[in-house]
């Protein structure tokens, strides 16, 4: 199979506009994921700073900057075109290109949010070490989402019909890499509703 860059596949999605059926299609899961981070929110009190992983055309970021205690979110992403939209709409946020695990932003957050990016990388259980050593703040939480694991059987045929590589692994080895990372407080559920599919995780440093 011959197989393309994913940060290439998502800069022609969003030159051919699938980037808004993204969101939609992401929309109810990615409400419960942050529905869990303004929970903490809520709970500290605190001001509070994000970045969201895989940000495609901004739509996360704008959520966590509406947020009253927000004073800094940021997004990242590796296609170009994504980039350039969220720049488009959005004058009040940083969006930075950039591909990773290569990526270092300079500074750490309390919340890291991400939706359908990890299992683009060869490596997620490194990246996920990463994001709990040198992304985050004491005490800050990761939460991130992915549709394509082993136990969803819909998601297997993915990698070739999208035609890029796609790191196929269990909801258990999902979550031996997540406490391997050194994440504690760890929790899990499926997300999107009656008929949802998103397996997210949630983590503290």
């Amino acid at each position: 199979m011959d197989t393309r860059p994913a940060t290439d596949v998502f800069h022609d999605w969003a030159l051919n506009g699938k980037d808004e059926g993204m969101e939609k299609g992401h929309a109810a899961s990615v409400a419960e994921m942050l529905d869990f981070i303004f929970q903490r929110v809520k709970e500290s009190k605190q001001p509070f700073s994000a970045v969201d992983v895989g940000c495609g055309n901004g739509w996360v970021v704008r959520q966590l900057r509406q947020h009253k205690h927000c004073n800094y979110a940021m997004g990242i992403d590796g296609a170009e075109a994504m980039i350039a939209k969220a720049n488009d709409i959005d004058n009040d946020s940083d969006y930075v290109l950039a591909r990773l695990p290569e990526y270092h932003p300079g500074r750490r957050f309390d919340y890291l949010h991400s939706m359908e990016f990890l299992y683009y990388l060869e490596n997620p259980e490194n990246m996920l070490r990463l994001f709990h050593d040198d992304w985050l703040v004491d005490g800050g939480w990761a939460v991130i989402g992915i549709d394509h694991y082993a136990e969803h059987e819909d998601s297997l045929s993915w990698p070739e019909h999208v035609g890029v590589n796609m790191a196929t692994r269990s909801i258990q080895q999902w979550r031996d890499a997540w406490l391997n990372a050194g994440f504690t407080n760890l929790q899990q559920w499926i997300a999107g509703g009656e008929n949802g599919v998103t397996l997210v995780f949630a983590g503290q440093k």
